[in-house]
This record gives C-alpha cells, sequence and structure tokens, in this order.
C-alpha cells in the first residue's frame, strides 16, 4: 500500500508546517493550503487519504467545508482543529460527521495517534453519522481554556448517545450545566429533564421520591405519587450528590438499571421506565466503596463515560469570560451598565476561588448591585477579596477538625449497630493524604520535587504514596 496522504488546510503557515513534519518523520505524505477552495479541489480530484482543517480559514469555514467533502466523498475521515474553543465548536464538528475534533493548542503525539488509528482501523464504516440537528442556541457553558476542551470533546462524542456519564466536581463548578446540555442537545431533548439531590432529601424519603408511592403504603402517603423515574420517562434523570444515596437505595437503582423497570414504594404493579441517566459528585467514591458505603456494581454502571469538571483556579484564562458573561447578565437584569477594569480583572485572577464559578457568580451579582460607580476598579476589589481569604482562611482553620469529627461520626452511624471492618487508621488516613497530595501537586504544576520540599517528606515517599493512593498524574505533571 502506498503512503497515505494527509491533506492540511489551516491558515497558520506556522501550524501546517509543525503538523508536516511530525507527519513526514512518521512515514505519511503531506499537502497543505491555507486556502479552502484548493483543498475542495483536492479532494474532487480524489486527492487525500484523510483530511485536518481548521475550522477558520481566510476564504472558507472548516465546519461548512466538512458538509461539502462529505457530500463529495462520503468515507473520507476529516479532523477539525479550532481555536474557537467552545462547546458549541465541538458539537457541531461531532455533529456534522467529523472523525475528531482537535482544540487548539493540540498535543501534536495526540493527533498521531489518532491519525496512526485511523488508518490501522478494520471498521470501514466507522466514521460518526452526521447529525442535522446543528445547535444554534446560546449555550450556558462558558470556558475555552486546555481544561474546558476535554470537557466538550468527551461531551460532544456523547451527547447523541444514551450512555450513562457520571459528572465529576467541586462544588461550584457546574456539574448540573455539563448535564442539562447534555440532555438539551440529545435526541431526548423533547421530554423531560428532571434532577434530584441526593444530599438534600432524608435518608429515609430517597426511594420514594425515586420510585414514587401508592396510597397507605407509608403514614402521610395519603394519595399516590409518581417517583422522578416516572416522570423523568423518555428523558434524562440527573441525580446529583449520587455519593449521598443509601446503600438500600443504591441497591434498588442497579435492579432498575439492570432490568429497566421498578415497582413503586407499597405497590405491585411494574413500571417499566426509558430515561438516559447522568450522575454526578464531589465525592471519592472508590474510597467510599473500600469503606463500604457504595456498590461497586453501580459504579461501574454509572461511570460509563466520567467527565471530570476542573476546578475554576484550574482555568484561571476564562475568568475574564465568566466575568463578562455574569456582568452582561445582571446589569441587563437591572439596566444597570457596567464594566471591570483590567487591574481589578487581573486581582480578580489572582484569587484562588473556593466556591468555583458560583462564588464568582455571586461576586458579580452583589458588585453589580452594591456598587453604584460604573467602573469596578481596584479599591474595590481589593478590600472585598481580603475580606473573603481572611473568612475562607478562618472557617479552614476552626472547622478543619470539626469537619472530620462530622464526618466520623456519619461514617459510624452509617454501619448502625455494626463496627466497622478493620484497618480504620489507614482508611482515614488515606481519605485526608490524598486530596492533599493532589491539590499540592496541582500548586506546583506537577513538580513532584517542589511538592514533596513543600509537604516536607522525601521524594522517593512521595512517588510510593502516588502509586498507593492511585493519583493519576496529569500531561502537566513534571516527574522530575
Amino acid at each position: 500500500m502506498d503512503k497515505p496522504l494527509i491533506l492540511i488546510a489551516d491558515d497558520d503557515k506556522a501550524i501546517r508546517l509543525v503538523l508536516e513534519r511530525k507527519f513526514n518523520k512518521s512515514g505519511f505524505i503531506t499537502k497543505s493550503t491555507d486556502k479552502g477552495k484548493n483543498l475542495l479541489s483536492w479532494v474532487e480530484q480524489g486527492e487525500g487519504d484523510l483530511i485536518i482543517t481548521d475550522v477558520m480559514m481566510e476564504d472558507s469555514n472548516g465546519l461548512d467545508l466538512l458538509t461539502l467533502i462529505h457530500e463529495i466523498r462520503p468515507g473520507l475521515p476529516v479532523m477539525i482543529m479550532s481555536g474557537m474553543n467552545t462547546i458549541k465548536t465541538a458539537i457541531d464538528a461531532s455533529a456534522l460527521g467529523a472523525y475528531e475534533y482537535f482544540p487548539k493548542p493540540f498535543d501534536l503525539d495526540h493527533i498521531l495517534s489518532v491519525v496512526k488509528n485511523s488508518f490501522n482501523s478494520n471498521d470501514k464504516n466507522n466514521m460518526p453519522s452526521k447529525n442535522e440537528d446543528i445547535f444554534e442556541d446560546e449555550l450556558p457553558i462558558i470556558g475555552r481554556s486546555p481544561a474546558m476542551q476535554e470537557v466538550y470533546r468527551v461531551l460532544a462524542k456523547v451527547v447523541n448517545t444514551d450512555l450513562t456519564v457520571m459528572i465529576r466536581g467541586e462544588s461550584g463548578t457546574g456539574k448540573e450545566l455539563i448535564a442539562k446540555a447534555l440532555h438539551d442537545f440529545s435526541p431526548r431533548k423533547e421530554s423531560p429533564f428532571i434532577a434530584i439531590n441526593m444530599a438534600a432529601i432524608p435518608r429515609e424519603l430517597i426511594e420514594s421520591e425515586l420510585f414514587g408511592y401508592e396510597r397507605g403504603a407509608f403514614t402521610g402517603a395519603d394519595k399516590n405519587k409518581k417517583g422522578k423515574f416516572e416522570l423523568a420517562n423518555n428523558g434524562t434523570l440527573f441525580l446529583d450528590e449520587i455519593g449521598d444515596m443509601p446503600v438500600e437505595a443504591q441497591t434498588r437503582l442497579l435492579r432498575v438499571l439492570q432490568d429497566g423497570c421498578f415497582t413503586a414504594v407499597g405497590g405491585k404493579e411494574v413500571i417499566h421506565t426509558n430515561v438516559r441517566i447522568v450522575t454526578a459528585t464531589h465525592r471519592d467514591l472508590s474510597q467510599m466503596i473500600n469503606d463500604g458505603l457504595f456498590r461497586e456494581d453501580l459504579y461501574y454502571r454509572l461511570n460509563v463515560v466520567p467527565i471530570n469538571i476542573p476546578s475554576l483556579r484550574e482555568r484561571p484564562d476564562d475568568i475574564a469570560l465568566l466575568i463578562n458573561h455574569f456582568i452582561k447578565k445582571y446589569t441587563d437584569i437591572n439596566d444597570d451598565k457596567k464594566s471591570i477594569s483590567i487591574e481589578a480583572l487581573n486581582e480578580l485572577k489572582k484569587y484562588h476561588w473556593p466556591g468555583n464559578v458560583r462564588e464568582l457568580e455571586n461576586l458579580i451579582k452583589r458588585l453589580i448591585i452594591l456598587v453604584p460607580q460604573n467602573v469596578i476598579d481596584m479599591e474595590t476589589i481589593i478590600p472585598l477579596l481580603s475580606k473573603f481569604e481572611n473568612e475562607s482562611n478562618k472557617h479552614l482553620n476552626n472547622s478543619l477538625g470539626a469537619s472530620v469529627e462530622k464526618h466520623l461520626k456519619q461514617y459510624f452511624d452509617s454501619h448502625k449497630n455494626e463496627l466497622p471492618a478493620n484497618g480504620l487508621y489507614d482508611r482515614i488516613i488515606h481519605e485526608v493524604e490524598r486530596p492533599l497530595i493532589i491539590k499540592t501537586l496541582d500548586k506546583v504544576k506537577g513538580n513532584q520535587l517542589k511538592a514533596a520540599e513543600l509537604l516536607g517528606i522525601n521524594r522517593n515517599t512521595l512517588r510510593k504514596k502516588i502509586i498507593y493512593l492511585d493519583i493519576q498524574l496529569g500531561n502537566n505533571n513534571e516527574n522530575n
């Protein structure tokens, strides 16, 4: 077989050269252009075994070209690159049948790996199907940082499936927004989206909330009531804070996922259900499995596609976008036009944001209402952030011991009259030690030597703990 020919279309000459060198060194032949019309001409002439094109070019749009290319040569794989790093770009590329989507800046080795896989695959009919329902609505998820691009990429791939998705992230990162986007741009969008927070419902009422109940099933049940599963039929059921679901309810949920049917509390009639399950948690479910607080078989049923939402401090470049979004949102409501100075914006980027996007939104809402001047400046921001940080540190110092005590009480209470398994000390230390090391590595950008120094432990000890605690090191983590 002749060497595969890769057609590259991008307005940036430097990007074209980098891709050409990478592919030529790997045994491919490349041909590149900065014009969409040249690319289409080559496709019409039958050239090329695979195409990599940018969305924005001087004379064309890569997504429009994607449609034309598939009309001319339906089986030709097209990979889309984009510096317009929004969730809409990722979803549109997937919906139009792109083989893969690469946000800029991209990882060259990842691109090469995907290209090689596309040629090595024996399945020649594995091209994504084109979905005519391209999304024109304004999307509620804001962010163009590399950390958010991975979220968009995964979301775009699963939005048109019925796979169960587990969304992980700290409180305030926008887990419900991701769940809602999965519903709103899926084939189920005309059916209900029902959200239920496990942590907000008394444990003894969770089963009746999920599955409904028959009249007379318990004291106070004076009429029949449909549960969330029945109300969400043909739609999406979002189970927030799934880690707070009691074990008894976990067993019933697993049975529903296996059988597709259930009975209401106190009822005998079998109710069939067709819902897509999306869950979210900020808790360490792997540790909860070890502690006997979460069913391992249910975990694997729910964690088919994991989506990890980054904290706001992991994507500081998105802060300006979010601030402008919230200023517009709340000034439009109050008819009170405001803006923020560059100095104030830079100061907000330095803040740790323990409450993530929710905290940022609340701050901007407060500023819109309380600040009389049109420009939010440094003089306004600094004392407010100092107050926040002092309150946050005070709360942390005063409440860490209390939080541990509360956690231990809940842990022992969950076992009722039984004692937990032996080895409690190691399990509790494990639970505290793991997030401490993860946060420290994050703070020093993955440099293990700096992390060991900051923690006050030996570098080899840190490496052993990373392995023992099953801490996944990202691409940015340095092993030096």
